[in-house]
């Protein structure tokens, strides 16, 4: 199994001091992150894309290139690329770029997104939702395929014969292509989609019981095998909210209070029900959706939901509205250090 981290560069105002740091200095933050998952021994790094003012990171492929540089062995992608507002070409371009600067460790994780602010920043229609990510991801498969490339489409001028560059590095696991994934919340048609084009899938459990997901997994798998794909080559993997503390009950009361304020935040704008310390402590415990606690009760849990899924990868999201540098840095070893070596050791045994 992988082990990785993912992050939108939260710079919500810290609901215990009532600091917030700065744009330059999340960015700051977030490269000396990434730099230690690199060093411990971590597999995956991924950085999300947002356009708002509570989040440092709108140009994801910029900052994971400043990562490539500073990096040797970690793989480095999207979590995820708004596709639906992006130009496939400038994404395969500037991730192409990354792969090479990395040597072979870039990954492209499509989606819609969790928020919709990029639609009107680059002008595209919410009543086209569906229709731009499905002939978007089509043209950036097409493009991984194809150095020369010809389609057309509705929302995008047509190529006609173009060839397309850079490509991407011959090293790494996928040599002269982009590992592209597919990202989604629990959308059916998602995860038909990704197993039906072979293409790796990345669920997002940020609540509930992650193995009520199993019936997702095995559409995916199904929808694989249906397209001819061998399904059990194809790679799964959950993202979910996660912290770890050497002591248990510590770290679970301290990433509540960042945990719980971009919750409300999210639940008002959305209007849903405001997330209680009740549904806190469910959601922490041995069956919830929140990898939070100490390194054996975390290891547990990953142990239990690969149980019911097989994910090949777990992603934690660790800086809720802006988790102090000192607790990500400790958060980040004891998840290298302590909870990778127990899972695998657990994941060998069965």
């Amino acid at each position: 199994m992988e082990f990785g981290i993912y992050s939108f560069g939260d710079i919500h105002q810290d609901p215990r001091s009532g600091a917030r740091v700065s744009v330059e200095q999340n960015l700051a933050d977030t490269i000396e992150r990434i730099t230690l998952a690199d060093a411990s021994g971590l597999d995956y790094f991924g950085l999300g894309e947002h356009h708002r003012p509570d989040y440092s990171i709108s140009a994801p492929a910029t900052v994971l290139a400043a990562a490539a540089t500073v990096t040797s062995r970690i793989k480095l992608g999207s979590a995820v690329t708004v596709l639906s507002t992006e130009d496939p070409v400038r994404v395969f371009q500037q991730f192409a770029t990354i792969d090479l600067l990395s040597h072979g460790r870039a990954e492209v994780v499509a989606g819609r997104g969790s928020f919709i602010e990029s639609f009107p920043i680059f002008g595209a229609s919410l009543g086209d939702y569906d229709e731009l990510y499905a002939e978007k991801l089509d043209l950036l498969l097409a493009l991984n395929e194809n150095e020369v490339v010809t389609w057309r489409g509705r929302f995008r001028p047509a190529l006609d014969n173009q060839r397309i560059l850079p490509r991407p590095s011959e090293s790494g696991d996928h040599p002269g292509t982009l590992d592209i994934w597919i990202a989604t919340g629990g959308n059916p048609e998602s995860s038909a989609r990704a197993g039906a084009l072979g293409v790796p899938i990345s669920y997002a459990i940020i609540g509930g019981y992650p193995e009520r997901f199993a019936p997702l997994f095995d559409l995916y798998r199904r929808s694989a095998a249906a397209a001819g794909h061998d399904a059990a080559s194809l790679r799964t993997a959950v993202a979910a909210p996660g912290f770890i503390g050497s002591d248990s009950r510590e770290a679970k009361d301290a990433f509540f209070e960042y945990w719980v304020d971009s919750m409300a935040r999210i639940s008002a704008e959305r209007g849903f029900p405001t997330p209680t310390r009740e549904t806190y402590e469910d959601m922490t415990g041995p069956r919830g959706a929140i990898f939070a606690g100490g390194p054996q009760e975390v290891a547990d849990k990953i142990v239990y939901v690969h149980g019911h899924l097989g994910m090949d990868r777990v992603g934690l999201q660790m800086d809720w509205s802006g988790v102090p540098q000192p607790l990500m840095l400790e958060s980040i070893g004891l998840y290298a250090n302590e909870v990778a070596p127990r899972v695998r050791k657990a994941l060998a045994a069965k």
